[in-house]
């Protein structure tokens, strides 16, 4: 595991970050041209920051996609970098072909500790640490199941980490002699996730909670003599989706004590200062469908605070400036902004953002007032950048693709409309590459999916979204931020409830009518892809509104809302946040809902695209969507890619759907543009 000394000169470090980074680094400098599939499938992305106690040093992770010449399938890998907040040649300390993740600083700072699995030494993912000085890896936890998360007490002796329960010795018994079949609430899905605690130094590992509950995530008070734990008594994805409860136990363990009565979604927690009080962000009610609100009480329980009522954006990140400030990062539209509030109520106030810059985390040195985060903006994926709560702006540090300044991008912004209920409705668009007045365009629609997700104006071209490269292609695309999407409060997460391809969808129609009158695309000319809830609206706008589109795409989409619920792994969260309501409450309404209601002659060619390893979104879905395109005598095409889960993660995978993508719109949606008279 290379590993280099935060004190070497500069001139080693750059010879090292010579020898680490992609070739892209060495190339000389080209003309510019535009983003082609095959160099967003070599994007590096910063996915983690941890800054260091005393604000000098920034940690960080960068997911690396495999290079060309790995012939071997797999999904990107994770290396961990260390920068200075200053600026400078940021160091790898792993590299590939060992992966690491969760960087953390001992609260002295002298460690820089971080998660990898190590196949010499042992099987299982375990806490690492290297002296922030130089060093070798010292291997930190030695838990048999590997661990999931971690945090150093405040002492900085012990480390706290979740880990899975062990098998059972009978399951694995039966196994080995063919006895492999699968008793859905038995055997592997029955393994709880628990909190152990184990010195730095080694020995006395001990388990703080029992093996009858699985903690989702805990939080070291500040006198590091009680945890703050989310737990379920399930051990399913949709009980850590619906079901967690906020509770406290002591470190030297004992019985567990529910904090404050919650109901709904939980999101991230954290401790004040002086540990009087626990904010975390979570949902107003059962079926709010994000944990965006943020919520503070006492140490010793009690009813909590919601200190965010009404506010328009959606927190997705919470700390503390003080003992009686509380710090929280907010999804506000397409932008992002760090507001802060009075932990005992009161206005918010920003304390940046809203700017180019998009972000979601950030990490605080110990006197809380420098601060990193992984941000990007339309020019570039995730880079780290620092800031300060005394300046409104935020300062970029590093750059892991250089060469996308040889990268001519189309202009990019966030546009209103108004929808036909007098709503303000925001998305982002993507303005055709090299754009020429009087000229109407081609649309190619990419909803995000959710449907509480959120279509930011930052760096927009990932292998299912590629709006850079439709758009050099000679395409306007535009992502709505429709009614049920995040970043505009719980009422409007919460607007298209029991309602599901109805006004939400109104929402879009509305945008690309406004898009027409403002005389940029051609409204007979348009497509529609899109991932997950996503994929849901591609095959609703083919299927039920034909005479509006000219071809679509969905990928990992629901066809038929009534099978979904017994095929997916989240039968709650999706009726209890999405619909607002269980299938068989309104099976006609579920039913007429469903793009397979509606699939005709008249629907337009529709590309089905799946993942085989798809636990979300069953792939059962699009084969029932394509086998009732095809007895319909609809032009259709459906692509399974092996291994793949919800989304794509393999370079070849998403390179040949990006192409695909490509083709299918240039084949159906794109004639030769017109010059309006």
């Amino acid at each position: 595991m290379p590993l280099h000394d935060v004190r070497r000169p500069r001139a080693r470090a750059v010879l090292a970050l010579v020898l680490a980074l992609p070739l892209a680094f060495c190339l000389p400098a080209v003309a510019a041209s535009q983003i082609t599939p095959e160099q967003v499938t070599r994007l590096d992305a910063v996915t983690g920051v941890a800054m260091s106690p005393d604000g000098r040093w920034v940690a960080y992770t960068v997911s690396h996609p495999r290079p060309l010449e790995d012939t071997t399938t797999g999904r990107p890998q994770s290396g961990l970098w260390i920068v200075a907040a200053a600026g400078g040649d940021p160091r790898p300390i792993v590299q590939r072909p060992q992966t690491a993740g969760r960087p953390d600083w001992s609260p002295d700072g002298s460690t820089l500790a971080f998660l990898t699995r190590l196949a010499d030494q042992h099987q299982q993912a375990q806490v690492y640490g290297v002296p922030a000085a130089g060093g070798t890896p010292r291997r930190l936890t030695d838990s048999p199941t590997g661990v999931m998360a971690f945090a150093f007490s405040p002492d900085g002796r012990r480390i706290a980490y979740t880990s899975m329960s062990p098998e059972d010795p009978q399951v694995v018994a039966r196994r080995a002699r063919g006895y492999d079949m699968q008793v859905f609430g038995e055997d592997q899905p029955r393994r709880h996730i628990r909190l152990w605690v184990e010195n730095v130094g080694g020995g006395d590992r001990r388990a703080v909670t029992p093996d009858t509950l699985s903690v989702r995530d805990f939080a070291w008070s500040p006198d590091g003599a009680t945890f703050a734990l989310q737990v379920t008594r399930e051990t399913d994805i949709d009980a850590d989706y619906m079901f967690r409860r906020l509770m406290t136990v002591p470190v030297a363990g004992g019985a567990l004590s529910t904090l404050a009565s919650t109901e709904g979604k939980l999101g991230p927690m954290a401790w004040s200062p002086d540990g009087q009080r626990l904010a975390w962000l979570g949902a107003v009610a059962l079926n709010d469908p994000l944990a965006q609100s943020v919520f503070v009480v006492g140490r010793g329980g009690g009813t909590p605070v919601n200190l965010t009522p009404g506010f328009e954006g959606s927190a997705v990140w919470v700390g503390w400036q003080d003992p009686q400030t509380v710090l929280f990062v907010a999804a506000e539209g397409t932008k992002t902004a760090l507001n802060r509030v009075r932990a005992a109520g009161g206005a918010i106030e920003r304390v940046l953002g809203r700017g180019a810059e998009i972000f979601q985390s950030a990490s605080f040195d110990r006197a809380r007032a420098t601060f990193a985060v992984p941000a990007n903006a339309a020019q570039h994926p995730s880079e780290v950048y620092v800031g300060t709560l005394r300046q409104p702006a935020l300062r970029r540090v590093t750059r892991h693709n250089p060469f996308l300044q040889n990268v001519r991008l189309a202009r990019q912004e966030t546009i209103t409309w108004t929808n036909r209920h007098g709503d303000r409705i925001e998305g982002v668009l993507t303005r055709p590459f090299e754009e020429r007045t009087g000229t109407r365009y081609p649309l190619l629609v990419l909803p995000h999916g959710g449907p509480e997700g959120i279509s930011f104006d930052g760096w927009t071209t990932r292998a299912l979204y590629p709006a850079q490269v439709l758009a050099a292609r000679g395409y306007a695309v535009l992502e709505p931020n429709y009614r049920g999407s995040g970043g505009r409060g719980v009422a409007f997460a919460q607007a298209d409830h029991r309602d599901l391809g109805g006004g939400e969808f109104e929402d879009v129609i509305d945008g690309i009518d406004h898009l027409a009158a403002e005389g940029l695309i051609d409204p007979s000319r348009v497509g529609i892809g899109g991932t997950s809830y996503g994929g849901y609206f591609s095959a609703w706008a083919t299927a039920r509104h034909p005479e509006r589109f000219r071809a679509g795409i969905t990928f990992a989409g629901i066809a038929n809302w009534i099978s979904f619920t017994g095929q997916t792994d989240i039968p709650h969260e999706m009726s209890l946040v999405h619909w607002d309501l269980y299938w068989w409450e309104s099976p006609g309404l579920t039913w007429d809902r469903s793009p397979l209601a509606w699939v005709n002659e008249r629907t337009p060619p529709t590309m089905v695209v799946h993942g085989l390893a798809d636990e979300r979104v069953h792939p059962a879905q699009s084969l029932e969507l394509y086998q009732t395109l095809r007895l319909r005598g609809v032009p259709a095409q459906m692509i399974l890619y092996p291994r793949e889960p919800h989304g794509l993660l393999e370079r070849a995978h998403q390179l040949d759907f990006m192409e695909r993508m490509a083709g299918w719109f240039d084949r159906y949606v794109k004639p030769e543009a017109r010059v309006v008279p």
